[in-house]
């Protein structure tokens, strides 16, 4: 059971046009405006009672601009997956959902759980997330496009060519945009340099990684497999021994980590041969590209904490 030396855990549930805080083990319940604002009334609020945790849900990005101005105060600020805090409410019997219910379940997972806090997301690193983000929606709505040609009409076709078109001319656009924001930083310059220096790992993933896994270089091994979230959990009930399998991290991560594994169990030696060995003593496919995926990312882990480029980690 927490007390209240153990510090004041502040759950905040953001909605488009207000910001709901809660908070234990003394409630300390209040209600803002998601404006500017509200934003500087809640960092003074959380500034006066210096809680040890404050736990935000991610929102589609309506919590962006409030978890900057915390960070950027010096607040500890937690940002987790929506998913995370509805499992969390209904294994502690909360059915209920409202604005004010959910800041005190946030509340509880932040005394409970601890989650890990997120650096601060300087205006770099808010405009090379922005720009990854758009980028991804056009790929969206390429494949969307490219999909609806196959069953278009010849009329419609010739409009959905036009569009594609213009998609791959923008998508070409915010590749120059991902490269001149890291040539513009010498610190993402320099971890570019050494992440880019591994055969399968392109451009698109070091601009995801740059942006998205900060604390990329500052965990252990462990941590960084569970944060990205390709760590195999056990599935044991008895005498029942389940499948292993990843879950939870940051998926847009694992996504880009997944696609850089393809390529490099083809062209990189090293995880080639892993592969292959995988393989060998019956492993499933996706079992050993799963397995391949965390030996690059703790691979990537390591050379940024050491200042090592690939050609160092061979030996």
């Amino acid at each position: 059971m927490q007390n209240a030396d153990d510090g004041l855990y502040v759950g905040i549930d953001v909605s488009k046009k207000s910001l709901d805080i809660d908070s234990l083990p003394l409630s300390h319940r209040a209600q803002f405006p998601n404006d500017a604002g509200g934003h500087q009334n809640l960092k003074a609020k959380l500034l006066q009672l210096q809680p040890r945790w404050i736990v935000v849900e991610a929102s589609g990005g309506l919590e962006m601009e409030l978890v900057s101005v915390l960070a950027t105060a010096g607040l500890p600020v937690a940002v987790i997956n929506p998913k995370q805090a509805r499992d969390f409410a209904k294994a502690i019997g909360v059915l209920a959902k409202t604005d004010q219910v959910d800041a005190i379940v946030l509340a509880r997972f932040g005394q409970a759980v601890k989650p890990a806090l997120r650096p601060i997301k300087d205006g770099e690193l808010r405009h090379l997330e922005d720009v990854l983000t758009r980028r991804r929606q056009l790929v969206d709505m390429l494949t969307a496009e490219k999909n609806r040609k196959l069953q278009a009409t010849a009329l419609i076709a010739k409009e959905i060519n036009e569009h594609i078109e213009w998609l791959e001319q923008r998508i070409k656009g915010t590749n120059g945009d991902l490269g001149r924001a890291i040539k513009e930083s010498p610190l993402w310059h320099a971890k570019a340099d050494l992440l880019s220096s591994i055969p399968g790992v392109g451009s698109i993933t070091v601009a995801t990684l740059l942006a998205q896994l900060p604390e990329l270089g500052t965990l252990n091994r462990r941590e960084i497999g569970a944060l990205v979230g390709v760590c195999p959990y056990s599935r044991d009930s008895g005498k029942m021994r389940g499948k292993r399998r990843i879950w939870g991290g940051r998926a847009s991560v694992r996504a880009v980590l997944y696609m850089a594994t393809l390529v490099a169990i083809r062209h990189n030696p090293v995880l080639k041969s892993a592969y292959a060995r995988l393989l060998a003593a019956g492993k499933l496919k996706k079992v050993a590209i799963v397995a391949c995926m965390r030996k690059l990312l703790v691979t990537m882990n390591a050379m940024l904490h050491n200042n090592e480029r690939w050609a160092a980690t061979l030996d």
